[in-house]
């Protein structure tokens, strides 16, 4: 617990972005990663929504007729976090999702720029 409390004060405080808090009726979508949605044309569809959480690091490029191409949220495990910068669209959110000691591990770096 106090590797966590630590770790919390390095983290600058931070809310949900205004777009995202500031829509009245929320339709919300998560679009795993498992492929399923390759074959179904159902981009268009998928960017209907008003918040398009996807997990992990599937990819959005190349398939846009099948999984859409807006991402509000990206949710996954440090393991699965894009390696390059340019990986992490600017409009939309990355959330790591932490349960493991490492993880914190890996947090902590990333905020203080170390290496792992």
């Amino acid at each position: 617990s106090d590797k966590l409390k630590s770790l919390l004060e390095l983290l600058p405080e931070h809310d949900l972005p205004e777009d995202v808090k500031s829509k009245h009726c929320k339709r919300c979508v998560v679009v795993g990663s498992g492929g399923i949605l390759h074959g179904s044309e159902l981009g268009h569809l998928l960017n209907q929504f008003d918040v398009v959480i996807r997990l992990n690091d599937a990819p959005v490029q190349g398939y846009t007729d099948h999984v859409g191409s807006k991402t509000t949220m990206r949710m996954t495990y440090p393991e699965g976090a894009p390696l390059s910068e340019h990986e992490y669209p600017p409009a939309s959110l990355f959330v790591a999702v932490l349960f493991k000691s490492v993880d914190f591990n890996w947090l902590q770096a990333m905020v203080k720029n170390e290496t792992l």
